[in-house]
């Protein structure tokens, strides 16, 4: 059978995909958000310019790949929910996730991570990480042990915010969620430890920039001895415990999978942010979700399936504005998309998670707050959405960082209601949501029930 290759993009289009979608999209920052062009990017809403952009690329190629040419390399964009599902599940197997763009940039932080491993060594990093984070258990083994600190840290969030009399900003919500991801991974003694996660914000920073800077070794070893360091003195009812004392081979690199969990639980802080704030602009479901907090049953509170609605406005968050914009693969062989086409080995796959999220043509709640979509079942086969990925390469950490959220979010609206004060503009229905969102310019005022 003859083989026939994907639609190509023209000149024109190549030149409009990078204006309105490449660049803004690594302007922000896909590793560590840049604040300044985020604000600009919410402000001039450019998801829904790269959104037009896709879909009029769909509209004249039709729904298989497009392949488009970039500066040394060839890249293919997904359109349709099908090859979305081809990729997820063809990977790592003929679709790798350690594209090298993505290589580049981790290994300012990471380099002994599973997401910039491969072969053998990706399976069995892969498989310590799923052991140390329970993947696929009904409830990880800490969520008893954890829930007491994340009530603590949402409890002293809304003392800061009672005593200071201002509204509640991202900077102070950052700060809190910090303090308890450094104690759920490094153990209670790293609480105010600023300096190992200012040094891992270094890195990233210069990670954003992919292979245009060099990772900086002194900042790198600084801060890969402090994680190693955690480890060698692991702390009870911590990760950095787990890690010390699950048995594993030889290239799993158990403390260097570390990093790849710290960098993953800061995007779950946005979007517990943003959930905060499409409750507090949807009172219906904030309704809803009071009464869920008030009915959970104390001695279920730590498992996977507690405070179900909670966690599907996380996963809506994430549905509505990605914390990882677009997903990344290469394929190491020949692969076929749906509609018969091929692509050779070493071609660069995405999937841009700001258009299939987003996309009415799958989706007819598209641009609306539905987290019951999560909870019966229409969620549970569409491809077009991949809020933690899928398939074998989907986080392992998702429940971990689910249960995070909802349990922060839970200790914060017990007993207080959530009034945004900005943006000014709001993020209720009937108007669509915006496709971009600067969380870190969102305000709160947390009032009493």
């Amino acid at each position: 059978m003859q083989q026939r290759p994907s639609a190509r993009a023209s000149v024109l289009e190549t030149v409009v995909l990078g204006v309105t979608v490449l660049i803004p999209t690594l302007a922000q920052g896909a590793i560590l958000r840049r604040p300044r062009v985020v604000r600009l990017a919410a402000r001039f809403d450019t998801n829904r310019s790269a959104h037009r952009t896709l879909a009029r690329l769909r509209r004249r190629h039709g729904a298989g790949p497009v392949s488009v040419a970039v500066p040394g390399r060839r890249v293919l964009l997904l359109l349709s929910p099908e090859d979305a599902r081809r990729m997820f599940t063809a990977t790592p197997a003929t679709l790798t996730p350690t594209a090298r763009e993505k290589a580049r940039g981790l290994r300012h932080f990471e380099p002994d991570g599973v997401l910039v491993s491969a072969g053998e060594v990706r399976a069995e990093r892969r498989a310590f990480n799923e052991a140390v984070l329970d993947w696929g258990a009904p409830a990880h083994r800490l969520f008893p042990a954890l829930t007491p600190r994340i009530r603590a840290e949402a409890q002293a969030l809304l003392d800061l915010h009672r005593g200071s009399g201002r509204p509640l900003d991202w900077d102070d919500f950052s700060a809190a969620f910090w303090r308890i991801i450094r104690r759920v991974v490094l153990g209670d003694a790293a609480r105010d430890d600023h300096r190992i996660t200012d040094l891992l914000a270094a890195l990233r920073a210069d990670a954003g920039w992919l292979s245009l800077r060099r990772p900086k070794e002194r900042t790198r070893e600084a801060f890969l001895a402090g994680v190693r360091a955690y480890v060698d003195r692991a702390e009870p009812d911590s990760l950095a415990a787990l890690v010390a004392g699950t048995p594993c081979t030889e290239g799993a690199e158990p403390a260097g999978q570390i990093p790849y969990w710290l960098f993953a639980y800061d995007a779950a802080a946005i979007a517990t942010y943003c959930a905060l704030a499409l409750l507090a602009s949807h009172p219906e479901h904030a309704e809803r979700v009071h009464t869920e907090i008030d009915g959970a049953e104390p001695d279920r509170s730590a498992t996977a399936d507690a405070l179900p609605l909670l966690r599907a406005c996380v996963l809506e968050s994430l549905r509505l504005w990605p914390t990882s914009p677009a997903i990344l693969r290469e394929t190491t062989a020949e692969t076929t998309w749906h509609n018969g086409t091929t692509t050779p080995a070493g071609t660069g796959v995405v999937f841009y998670s700001s258009f299939f999220h987003r996309d009415a043509r799958h989706l007819p709640y598209a641009d609306q707050f539905e987290p019951d979509a999560w909870l019966d079942g229409r969620n549970q086969d569409n491809w077009a959405l991949a809020p933690f990925g899928r398939g074998p390469a989907q986080c392992p950490a998702q429940d971990l960082a689910l249960f995070t959220a909802a349990t922060f979010l839970a200790a914060l609206l017990r007993d207080h209601r959530a009034l945004l004060l900005l943006p000014r503009r709001p993020l209720v229905p009937p108007a669509p949501l915006p496709r971009t969102i600067d969380h870190t310019a969102l305000r709160f005022a947390l009032t009493p029930k």
